[in-house]
């Protein structure tokens, strides 16, 4: 392939119709196709980036290896497409005009009006083509939001002359809808479709493909009726119907012959590209074949909203893949423990989890649910400010710290065990102090995480500001728990876990967001391998998630 070529795919009638795991399908199609995938989402909110919006509101800032704090759907693009994203595969409204805005204090547009068109659709269409030169064949560009929507008529108007900028054979249009079951009449309507497809043409845009989301299949009838008031193939309607597991997703569309129509819109040879899908139905078959059952509890600041843990939930269920299990993920809010979800409650569950998260909300509750864990003997996988609860939990229970806290919730602590690292070092100036991205950390040798890892080296991507007080190293480790990873520079603990125990390990990354479909993270396997030594009263051990097969 000489050009890189473009699949842009909107939004009708409703959100959250699955516009990002419908692209996420294709590329994983795309690549199993033997195409380089690359992705973007175009997202039509002021805010620069989702890293200062709320997770309750918004759900869970997606981290890249780069650093950049992103929109959930690239958890979804990297999860089915297997590729490491850039902080340049999500772009927002607040974003492009920043650098529309600054270029103008620059005196860089020599005077002119800056306005929407070309300004902002200039900038938008030169975001697309640096991810075009990435050496993508592919590149599927999601667009946020539904047509009709005000917010994102720029990314419509950029879209539309991005056909003609790149040639017409080099840009397909997908549209996501929605055909709704009336039960009153029995019937499936297409008239939200209709109306959606309008809307789209007014701004300039034919779509290549529909797809239609319904809870029930589309009668080729219908199929027809949608062809011909929308003017696309009838082979160009898509069924998309609701699936058991997201993972079915790619080969329920590829049963729709959804690639097939776009590669032929892309001028891509089916015939040089066959189709390989076997690990993916490999992947499709776990899912389904599951023969035993744990349940992990989720002990968060933010479970009303699911999303706002999206990669741990779902790799958790990579984990459960591995090992054969059905993993029942039960969401207990932080603020509830221990006075109404009490210790009885919590030593019934096979695991629990307490994941990162920001502010002082609940914080007594999660250390109180590491106690529970470590006393009662629960597997538990500390996650960021879980780690640090674990930490300060330990503190003041074993060390006998009973004011030990983080700085963060406690500036008066007279054991402040998890601090600013300015505040180590006795810095005044505590700005500029948010790790973000990917860092390499050092493992001890023999330690539960290297075995789990298999190697004494590893790169984990981080979202966070305080830090494990070094000044109390030697402390922890004299009663018991065991720093077992290290920055390179020795200054910061990544890992901690406490020998003895089923599993109690935590880490100051978030690994969620590197676990795959069919390579679940180290970590959570672990974890759920303690979990199912629980439920069947084994011997722990540790179990390779790569030789782990199930039951047939």
């Amino acid at each position: 392939m000489t050009e890189t070529k473009f699949v842009f795919v909107t939004g009708g009638v409703s959100s959250s119709l699955g516009k990002g795991l419908t692209a996420s399908s294709l590329g994983r199609l795309l690549k199993s196709r033997g195409f380089r995938v690359t992705m973007v989402k175009l997202d039509p909110y002021l805010n620069v980036d989702p890293g200062t919006m709320n997770p309750g509101e918004h759900g869970e800032v997606f981290v890249t290896d780069d650093g950049g704090e992103t929109d959930l759907d690239l958890g979804h693009y990297e999860r089915f497409i297997d590729e490491s994203l850039s902080r340049t595969s999500n772009s927002t409204t607040g974003s492009i005009y920043s650098t529309v805005i600054a270029r103008e204090r620059r005196g860089d547009y020599l005077g002119k009006t800056v306005q929407v068109i070309p300004h902002i659709t200039d900038e938008i269409k030169e975001r697309l083509r640096r991810a075009g030169a990435s050496g993508a064949d592919v590149v599927i560009v999601e667009i946020g939001g539904t047509v009709g929507d005000i917010e994102i008529v720029p990314f419509l108007e950029a879209i539309r002359q991005f056909r003609r900028d790149a040639g017409r054979g080099n840009v397909c249009y997908v549209h996501l809808t929605l055909v709704p079951y009336l039960a009153p009449s029995g019937e499936q309507k297409t008239k939200p479709t209709q109306h959606s497809v309008t809307e789209l043409r007014s701004r300039g845009i034919q779509p290549d493909v529909i797809v239609c989301r319904s809870d029930q299949p589309i009668s080729e009838g219908l199929k027809r009726k949608i062809s011909l008031l929308c003017d696309v193939p009838i082979d160009a309607v898509i069924s998309a119907i609701d699936e058991s597991s997201i993972y079915d997703i790619p080969v329920a569309l590829r049963r729709e012959g959804l690639d097939n129509i776009v590669c032929a819109t892309l001028n891509l040879d089916l015939d040089d590209h066959p189709i390989e899908l076997s690990a993916w139905n490999e992947v499709v078959r776990r899912v389904h074949n599951t023969y035993r059952r744990v349940r992990i509890g989720v002990v968060g600041k933010y479970v009303t909203l699911p999303d706002a843990y999206l990669s741990v939930a779902e790799a958790i269920r990579h984990a459960g893949f591995a090992l054969g299990a059905e993993v029942e993920i039960t969401w207990l809010e932080a603020e509830r423990v221990p006075e109404e979800i009490s210790a009885e409650q919590l030593d019934q569950l096979d695991g629990m989890i307490i994941p990162g998260g920001f502010g002082e909300r609940g914080i007594e509750g999660m250390i109180a649910a590491a106690r529970i864990a470590r006393e009662h003997q629960v597997p538990l996988l500390g996650i960021c400010l879980g780690m640090q609860v674990m930490v300060v939990e330990y503190a003041r229970h074993v060390l006998g710290l009973p004011d030990a806290h983080s700085t963060e919730f406690s500036v008066t602590t007279s054991a402040p065990v998890i601090s600013l690292m300015a505040e180590q070092n006795d810095v005044v100036d505590l700005g500029g102090t948010m790790r973000l991205g990917a860092y390499p950390a050092l493992l001890s040798e023999g330690s539960q995480v290297a075995g789990l890892y298999g190697t004494s080296v590893v790169s984990e991507r981080h979202r966070h500001r305080y830090e494990f007080n070094l000044r109390y190293r030697e402390q922890y480790e004299a009663h018991g728990m065991r720093c077992c990873g290290i920055s390179p520079d020795g200054r910061l603990v990544e890992f901690v876990e406490l020998p003895g125990h089923p599993y109690f390990v935590g880490t100051q990354a978030h690994p969620e967001f590197k676990s795959r479909p069919d390579r679940p993270h180290p970590l959570f396997a672990g974890l759920l391998s303690a979990a199912v030594t629980r439920v069947e009263g084994r011997v722990p051990h540790l179990i390779d998630p790569a030789t782990v097969d199930v039951a047939p």
